[in-house]
């Protein structure tokens, strides 16, 4: 997969030298808090967290979360990327920056850049997002790209989700 550029940043597949960076990601507190605790605590876990997720995404889908640089400086300021999880019947849309980045514009910018590459490189009809009903932030985030709320659901033992969609059906002609 090609990096994808935008305007202010780049989005590249993650590789296993970018383990101290998704350490460090995985345990922000704000992480832990609107995604969930992943229990990555050492660079070997995650390693393995990412030859499991989105090193292993790659091959088995084509596509997954990808490591978000700032175009001007290289340095890591979080991911983005489709995701397909098995328990949701499309692709869905996952983001998580530092939060030295959030207000910015960065996560939409990548959010944009990630929606179009799956309209274009994989066809996609439609998108889903799965957010925690506290985080604000994101619910306006997705809003504003059109996302509409579909309703609840649980995505794992006492977390319960909103779902979001974004319908790309008729964006694939042309």
């Amino acid at each position: 997969m090609d990096p994808i550029l935008t305007e202010r940043l780049i989005l590249r597949p993650f590789v296993l030298e970018d383990a101290p960076f998704i350490l460090r990601l995985l345990n922000e507190p704000s992480f832990i808090e609107n995604i969930t605790d992943k229990g990555v605590r050492t660079l070997e876990q995650a390693a393995a967290y990412l030859s499991e997720g989105p090193l292993a995404s790659y091959a088995m889908h084509g596509h997954g979360l990808w490591l978000l640089l700032h175009r001007g400086t290289g340095n890591p300021m979080g991911m983005c990327g489709l995701i397909k999880r098995d328990a949701l019947d499309e692709v869905d849309l996952g983001y998580a920056l530092c939060p030295e980045f959030w207000g910015l514009g960065y996560a939409r910018e990548a959010a944009q850049a990630s929606v179009e590459w799956g309209r274009r490189h994989l066809g996609l009809n439609g998108l889903l997002a799965i957010v925690s009903p506290g985080n604000a932030a994101s619910i306006r985030l997705l809003e504003a790209l059109a996302f509409r709320r579909t309703g609840t659901m649980a995505y794992a033992p006492g977390d319960e989700v909103e779902v979001f969609r974004l319908d790309l059906g008729d964006r694939n002609a042309g």
